[in-house]
């Protein structure tokens, strides 16, 4: 019989809490929404920002949590099923329980962050380890200060590989996760205008995602991007904590792992690639130059905690992108198909060069358009009006036949956009989405991105509740 992923005792050792009533099912999982409870669940009733958890106690019970962590506790909790009572947050009892997790933890363990293609490089690093060994990784982009401790508590003691993603909105954020993650290896992807808003210039991004090699263990490794105008003074930080193995990729002649060619289909590329000094070839699952570019981080890491390179590079051919970040779907119009990329889950100027450029890969049926959807990249304060309006430019380089944008910001493209090029405009996603499914036709290759608060999701929603996509048997 499997060992449970908790025992009562290691759950009050981490938590110093109190338990109330008596635990009976074997603890295999946490979680922290009750909608998503399983059999044996470890509930942790953590406040939000626009919800407490403690009102979701008794429906997580029901559903077959074995146990709850609470701080505020009343009789139906008691009568529901055992509860354990801790004096402070919820949220500090799961970042015991992530410590704890760590500290018991025989897993090489990789942290990666980045202004672009964190959760790719993630699931990259998921498939590619998971050829050597059982792997763990964040679910989803669970890579803020509940979602690491979250995936944290998660790590099981039989895992002998861990992957996490660490984000981060404002200076500081990175420097608590990555000091409960204690990393082996460390991997930057770049540095770009995500998230300016809160940051005076790109040199300050950087200065923010290099408190990621703060929590580097002793003996560990960086992975940096050697393409990033920032490589120096990221190098120089991670020399700076301690870190003495400092290794790059990119397309860089000096970096370490450097990509000699990529070979970009639209669903898929062929990578070839020099491995500290070793060439080989592989197919990657994932479409596009960035995540070629990428992938060679995911190589760099699997060399330096000793999994098997060869193996990862076959098993790289099964990676396939996160949801919201390059999934590609064929859509069931009547009268032919359309293609749907669908980039809706986040935005910066970098990524949508990336998703633009994907696009251009993709190859339009007859009579078809390459169709461009955007919505607004939030949080990059005053040079947003700016950055919008420069992704112009990119359009026919990217051979963009329409145009159709939402929001306050997009406004400042559409209306640098040529008249020929616009397709349609409106101030919301949910007004855009009618437009959009009105508009588009067979043949048609569409991308879809924003920021997740533009809300672009919901005219992918719109297309696929239209044009049903084909299931695969």
């Amino acid at each position: 019989m499997a060992e449970p992923l908790w025992t009562e005792a290691e759950i009050l050792s981490a938590t110093g809490g109190k338990l109330h009533g008596e635990v009976k099912a074997p603890l295999n999982g946490i979680s922290i929404d009750s909608r998503t409870i399983a059999a044996g669940d470890v509930f942790v009733a953590i406040k939000g920002e626009k919800m407490d958890g403690h009102q979701f106690v008794l429906p997580a019970l029901k559903a077959g949590a074995g146990l709850a962590i609470v701080s505020c506790i009343n009789d139906a909790m008691l009568a529901a099923g055992p509860v354990l009572e801790v004096k402070d947050d919820p949220l500090r009892a799961l970042e015991a329980m992530g410590r704890a997790a760590r500290a018991r933890s025989k897993a090489q363990i990789i942290a990666v962050t980045g202004s672009v293609g964190k959760t790719s490089t993630k699931e990259m690093l998921r498939s590619a380890l998971s050829a050597s060994g059982a792997t763990h990784a964040s679910a989803k982009s669970f890579n803020n200060h509940w979602g690491v401790p979250l995936t944290l508590a998660r790590l099981a003691k039989e895992n002998a590989y861990a992957v996490f993603e660490i984000g981060m909105n404002h200076a500081g954020e990175i420097t608590p996760l990555v000091g409960m993650v204690r990393p082996h290896v460390a991997i930057i992807t770049t540095i770009a205008a995500s998230h300016l808003g809160h940051f005076s210039s790109l040199a300050d991004i950087a200065k923010a995602k290099a408190e990621i090699f703060t929590g580097v263990v002793e003996g560990g490794s960086a992975v940096i991007c050697r393409d990033t105008p920032h490589y120096e003074y990221l190098a120089a930080e991670a020399s700076r904590c301690g870190i003495r193995n400092i290794k790059s990729f990119g397309e860089h002649p000096d970096a370490d792992v450097r990509l000699e060619q990529a070979a970009l289909q639209s669903d898929f590329c062929c990578v070839t690639a020099r491995v500290f000094g070793e060439r080989m070839s592989y197919r990657l699952g994932i479409a596009g130059r960035h995540m070629a570019i990428n992938s060679l981080a995911v190589l760099a890491a699997v060399k330096l905690v000793g999994a098997d390179l060869a193996r990862a590079g076959l098993a790289l051919a099964d990676a396939r992108p996160a949801a919201g970040r390059g999934v590609q779907e064929a859509l069931q119009h009547p009268d032919g198909a359309i293609f749907l990329l669908d980039e809706s889950y986040n935005a910066n100027p970098a990524s949508v060069k990336a998703a633009l450029a994907l696009l251009a890969q993709m190859r339009p049926g007859k009579g078809g358009r390459r169709i461009a959807i955007l919505g607004d990249m939030l949080e990059l304060g005053e040079f947003g009006p700016d950055l919008h309006r420069a992704i112009a430019s990119d359009l026919p380089v990217h051979a963009v036949d329409q145009l159709y944008a939402s929001g306050p910001l997009m406004k400042n493209l559409w209306d640098a956009v040529d008249q020929a090029r616009r397709g349609g405009y409106a101030e919301t996603a949910v007004d855009l989405a009618p437009i959009v499914t009105k508009a588009l036709k067979p043949g048609d290759c569409v991308m879809v991105k924003g920021s997740l608060g533009s809300r672009m999701g919901l005219i992918v929603e719109a297309m696929r509740k239209a044009w049903p996509p084909k299931v695969e048997h």
